[in-house]
């Protein structure tokens, strides 16, 4: 009886351990087999959510382009619903960001002032050396008084840089302290590969990013009511001002360049280019396609103002490539 006792209890682990085995085994397979999706945002155990750029992006058969089709050397597709990586090139890649640096100028600006509102007199020196940069200019003059909220549109739409500058000082007293902002900024956000040395794009050699962390800026500026408005604007005119008495009308650079071109089933409904010798053709976008909104961030295309704009070209292939 002891001997069949003990037997029994043997077979019993054993039955109990081939089980615990094979629970094991599913799991594992589960994970190994099926690619865990990847997103731009976790959550971490002291409740911020955090953008985390994934180290491996697997294929999405819904977007069946191929990077290598894209005109731009570096690009990042993401789905806003739930901030997964879709397509990617080269993202994780060291860039000039050009003028895409204004969407962190823009959003530390909204966050940092209380009344939008507000006037804020542009100087002699928020032109400084701007001209002499040919830096691209929303169309202001020295001494002029201008809503904050218009500056934040000079920014964004026609990419002044003088609406940069007249909005750091605004708030920080100088560029430089308004960069230390933006700087914080990006690392609050888990931008790890991103450094700013200015407010308008300018090139500097230590002023860099990737797609990847533009599209994580991107993607929690978009939460941002005041920003989506300003973002998906292909227009704005300001009440008239001591120097404009007429006001001012700025045009979304994006848009023009689209010249009414838009994508099957869907419709691009915001963007911010970019551009220098050295960054290239660059484009942050936004588009709705069926029922899901998608940002693109495309960079470093060969052209110029007067050349064919590939960055646009990617943008509306990629968006058109998405199967609704």
């Amino acid at each position: 009886m002891v001997r069949k006792a003990k037997k029994k209890k043997s077979k019993t682990r054993i039955l109990l351990s081939f089980l615990l085995m094979v629970v094991i085994a599913v799991f594992a397979c589960k994970y190994i087999i099926t690619p865990v999706a990847q997103h731009l945002f976790e959550k971490y155990v002291d409740d911020r959510t955090t953008p985390v750029p994934p180290s491996k992006i697997e294929p999405d058969p819904s977007v069946p382009i191929s990077p290598d089709k894209l005109k731009s050397p570096n690009a990042i597709l993401v789905r806003l619903k739930d901030h997964t990586i879709l397509m990617q090139k080269n993202s994780e890649e060291k860039i000039y960001p050009a003028s895409l640096t204004k969407m962190m100028t823009a959003i530390v600006a909204i966050e940092n002032l209380s009344n939008l509102k507000g006037e804020i007199k542009l100087t002699n020196s928020t032109f400084q050396g701007l001209y002499k940069a040919d830096a691209s200019m929303a169309g202001f003059q020295p001494d002029e008084q201008v809503r904050a909220i218009d500056l934040l549109y000079g920014v964004m739409l026609p990419s002044g840089a003088e609406c940069c500058i007249g909005l750091a000082d605004q708030i920080a007293g100088s560029e430089q302290n308004f960069v230390k902002i933006m700087n914080r900024k990006a690392a609050d956000l888990g931008m790890k590969n991103t450094h700013f040395e200015n407010a308008t794009g300018l090139h500097n050699e230590n002023h860099y990013t990737t797609v990847k962390d533009l599209a994580i800026l991107l993607s929690y500026a978009l939460q941002n009511d005041t920003f989506r408005e300003i973002f998906t604007s292909s227009r704005h005119s300001t009440p008239p001002t001591n120097k404009h008495p007429r006001g001012i009308t700025f045009y979304n650079t994006m848009f023009e360049e689209l010249n009414n071109q838009n994508i099957t089933g869907g419709e691009i409904l915001g963007g911010k280019t970019g551009y220098t010798d050295e960054a290239g053709l660059c484009l942050a976008s936004l588009a709705k396609v069926g029922k899901q909104e998608y940002i693109l961030i495309t960079a470093g295309a060969k052209g110029n103002h007067k050349s064919e704009q590939y960055n646009v070209t990617d943008a509306l292939a990629v968006y058109n490539s998405i199967r609704k």
